[in-house]
């Protein structure tokens, strides 16, 4: 077979998988998964517009939250195509370019969610650990600098893995083990060196969620160890109170990230519905979960809701 990105006069076509036992008409599943995809932008955008029209809502927590909402619209939108094209067209063929340009749009929205639960959990440790500097350091203006700096991260770190990646020659098979594209996914079905290619995709991991994740870990250490310092049990459970939202939204990221990951490297005997179900709860849990997470634990947004639904 040709070693090129082209067959003949044929583009190259990527041909995507669904769930492993399930067949692709199966409306049980896709119904389900547009009930999710609507929850998601019903939520997210909900939170975007309370964030909006409340002015008492323009403080940095709040600016950190829209952020992450808009990285999970993003990293959502992204898969939503190609879902939908399979569960309710029956449609699991992609072009190369377009397999490229998902593939980029899901790692960069990934690193971009990533980079603001770092700032959420600053937002977290500043208050609880120097309370008295907290309006002095978290000003509009370093919120403004600090998403920019976010956002350019999670779109220049993944750049060079698309344009790396669309050099390869793919000459095996064209079939993808999910609903989407994702580079470990696509590296495997090159038959050309890869090394380079693993080699900055790792570095690109390590950069962004693995710096991250430690940036994280380090922050509640010190949160933790700030909080037990304190003498009044009631404060202590104040403090802890604060950052429960933000550590739920931690752990619905990184626990299904890890998993995958895992599966990538170390789970090739599993499963292929195994590797399957770790990919659609990377990436269709945290869009889902955070806005529930937040309007359940955050008063003022829970109010806002409230008097939003007394109204109607």
């Amino acid at each position: 077979m040709s070693s090129s990105n082209k067959t003949g006069s044929s583009p190259l076509t990527f041909i995507l998988t669904g769930i492993p036992g399930l067949l692709m008409s199966s409306y049980w599943m896709a119904l389900p998964l547009c009930c999710l995809y609507l929850l998601m932008l019903l939520g997210n955008s909900t939170l975007l517009w309370m964030i909006k029209t409340d002015h008492s809502l323009h403080t940095p927590m709040y600016y950190f939250l829209s952020m992450l909402a808009v990285a999970d619209l993003g990293l959502s939108l992204s898969t939503l195509p190609t879902m939908l094209a399979i569960f309710w067209f029956e449609s699991t063929s992609l072009c190369f370019e377009a397999c490229i340009v998902q593939m980029y749009f899901i790692h960069s929205f990934s690193a971009i969610e990533s980079g603001v639960l770092v700032a959420m959990a600053f937002d977290r440790f500043v208050p609880i650990c120097y309370p008295l500097r907290y309006s002095s350091l978290l000003t509009s203006s370093l919120i403004m600098k600090a998403g920019g700096a976010i956002f350019m991260r999670g779109i220049c770190v993944v750049l060079p893995v698309a344009v790396l990646i669309k050099k390869m020659p793919f000459c095996r098979s064209h079939v993808l083990s999910h609903s989407f594209c994702l580079h470990q996914d696509m590296l495997r079905l090159v038959c050309g060196d890869v090394k380079v290619n693993s080699l900055y995709g790792l570095t690109a991991v390590i950069l962004t969620k693995g710096l991250d994740s430690l940036t994280i870990l380090l922050s509640y250490m010190m949160i933790i160890r700030t909080i037990l310092s304190i003498v009044s049990q009631e404060t202590q459970a104040k403090a802890f109170s604060t950052c429960i939202s933000h550590l739920c939204a931690v752990l619905i990221f990184y626990i299904p990230l890890i998993g995958l990951s895992i599966t990538h490297r170390f789970g090739k005997h599993l499963p292929p519905l195994t590797h399957t179900l770790l990919a659609d709860a990377y990436l269709l849990v945290p869009p889902v979960l955070n806005p529930l997470v937040y309007s359940w634990k955050t008063k003022q947004i829970r109010r806002r809701i409230l008097i939003l639904l007394c109204r109607r």
